[in-house]
């Protein structure tokens, strides 16, 4: 993989994409997990089809390439057959991403404290008959600890792990993840939303999109596009658009999409756990990053 740093976990590897033949016009979604990755696809999707009514399951469509929990060869041949626009997923930050002329490259940053805390219910929502060997929590080699303040702060603590058992899933990993694409945001190929901004509004975030992606659609089809991408209608096609669901991945499809809220982890973390985070995140990025990463908080 030439200069690449490789990111080799329990469920993905991304030397995979040394097998993939990139066209121009391509779209890679790279996010960190728990950060908006569904939804990003589903905006692609809304974008590329121009409807909301899709060909195929959205996993089908958009699959994560370097997952080696799936057929690599199978979704390699499934993207060889697309002959519109594609738009592939994955969880590798941007320094593990072959660049290639004519691929735009797209990132979803979020809180962390909400994205920690999305992951462990999307983790309890896990089959069982589905959990690859070692486990996919942030410390995949120990059991978490029982208080979830205390896993908050393994997980606050946890070095960055580019080759590990785990799933990546640190503070660290994910601010490195976002910071891959922030320090080279001003690149033509490269963009990076936040999470709190396509809450607050999805149609103009589509819109940006739209510009990103170069697809041209009126302000009234955004309009109408970015009503099919809401959380409540994406829960109600949990069973369309949910990852996973032709692995049976989860016990619930529907619960997936739990509730797209921010800022739970107001309700768990007392003074002093916070301020433990806010020392950490400081020693992990800039402070433009770390302002841009918790937009609803003033310090």
């Amino acid at each position: 993989m030439g200069g690449l740093r490789r990111y080799r976990t329990v469920v993905s590897d991304s030397a995979l994409w040394d097998r993939f033949r990139f066209r121009s016009g391509d779209i890679v979604i790279s996010t960190p997990p728990k950060c908006g990755t569904t939804w990003l696809q589903m905006l692609c999707a809304l974008l590329v089809f121009d409807t909301a009514d899709l060909p195929r399951p959205l996993t089908e469509i958009s699959p994560w390439l370097d997952a080696t929990t799936y057929d690599t060869t199978a979704i390699l041949a499934g993207l060889e057959r697309q002959s519109h626009r594609r738009f592939v997923k994955t969880h590798t930050p941007l320094d593990g991403l072959p660049s290639e002329a004519g691929v735009t490259y797209v990132c979803v940053g979020r809180d962390p404290r909400d994205a920690v805390l999305s992951f462990e219910h999307a983790v309890a929502n896990i089959h069982p008959d589905a959990v690859p060997a070692g486990g996919l929590g942030p410390q995949a080699a120990a059991p978490p600890p029982a208080d979830p303040v205390e896993r908050f702060r393994v997980w606050a603590d946890a070095d960055p792990t580019p080759e590990s058992a785990s799933f990546g899933v640190s503070l660290a990993n994910l601010v490195h993840h976002v910071r891959t694409f922030w320090d080279r945001r001003g690149e033509p190929q490269i963009a990076l939303f936040h999470y709190a901004d396509l809450k607050a509004d999805l149609p103009g975030q589509l819109r940006r999109l739209a510009r990103v992606l170069s697809i041209d659609r009126s302000s009234e089809r955004l309009e109408q596009l970015a009503a099919a991408a809401t959380f409540d209608r994406m829960r109600n096609r949990a069973d369309e658009l949910a990852p996973g669901v032709d692995a049976k991945l989860w016990r619930s499809n529907t619960d997936f999409f739990r509730s797209g809220r921010s800022g739970r982890w107001r309700e768990l973390l007392d003074p002093a756990a916070l301020d433990h985070y806010h020392r950490r995140v400081a020693e992990l990025a800039p402070p433009d990053l770390v302002q841009w990463l918790h937009p609803d908080e003033a310090r």
